[in-house]
């Protein structure tokens, strides 16, 4: 029997996949503090879904333009004088509201909300894999490519202006990959739980990393062990898996953030 016919291990494959591709670009949204802003980018697969299903569109490509395009409106939004949070208020609730409206519309579309909204990784196919490794590898190739200008312009803005970096470019880079890991990651933890994976490994690995590079390579290993424990914890206790993987990066994060607190008493 192939390996891949089991649908544990296309599980573990694909919470790995999705792990790699959040833990970089994870590090930049907690250092730059948009979590909400993950979290909009996220709501917005929703209606891409919804219009995906109702102009017979394939998933993915949908997926990523409306989170594409959520991201570039609130860049919009903030540049006209509205404030980030409240742009983000406005446009994330809107999307998500507008997409579940959709959604119920879509009278000839049987549709498993639950899926979407808290993810089904155990239902994930070959093809699902291949499309959330080739995700991954396009994040990482693209963050890697670019880390020192989104390093530079993330911790100094005006430092990377003086050294020719334009910092309102390197948001749209960062911007363009996020919306890359809200595509690749509705199949795995749903859209309501996307913000979480993005945000809590690099929280998790602050305590214990030296270095930007450091905390990178630790959200990584955070996120696949999160993904591989919740898929375990999900299979011994009968437990939803997208929800049983955020709680098992919730626990890492209490357990490296008392780690980091004895550390300093030391």
């Amino acid at each position: 029997m192939n390996l891949l016919d089991d649908f544990l291990v296309r599980a573990a494959l694909a919470g790995l996949g999705v792990a790699l591709a959040a833990a970089p670009l994870g590090c930049f949204v907690v250092w730059r503090r948009m979590a909400y802003f993950g979290e909009a980018t996220a709501h917005a697969a929703v209606l891409g879904v919804a219009l995906a299903l109702g102009l017979g569109l394939a998933v993915m490509p949908a997926v990523l333009g409306a989170a594409l395009l959520m991201a570039l409106a609130v860049s919009a939004m903030t540049g006209r004088g509205f404030a980030m949070d409240t742009a983000l208020g406005v446009m994330s609730h809107t999307a998500l509201a507008a997409g579940l409206v959709a959604v119920t519309l879509l009278a000839d579309v049987r549709l498993d909300l639950m899926a979407f909204l808290f993810g089904d990784i155990l239902a994930v196919t070959r093809w699902d894999i291949v499309t959330i490794w080739g995700g991954a590898a396009l994040v990482v190739a693209l963050t890697a490519w670019r880390w020192p200008a989104l390093l530079l312009s993330t911790l100094n803005p005006d430092l990377a202006r003086a050294g020719g970096i334009d910092p309102r470019r390197e948001e749209l880079v960062l911007t363009l990959a996020l919306a890359v890991v809200v595509a690749v990651a509705l199949k795995v933890v749903g859209v309501l739980l996307i913000a979480a994976l993005l945000v809590i490994p690099p929280a998790a690995a602050r305590p214990l990393a030296a270095t930007p590079e450091g905390m990178a390579a630790g959200a990584a290993g955070l996120g696949a062990t999160s993904a591989l424990g919740g898929l375990w914890a999900a299979f011994v206790f009968d437990t939803p898996t997208g929800p049983s993987i955020v709680c098992t990066a919730a626990v890492l994060f209490v357990l490296t953030s008392l780690v980091g607190g004895l550390r300093k008493r030391g």
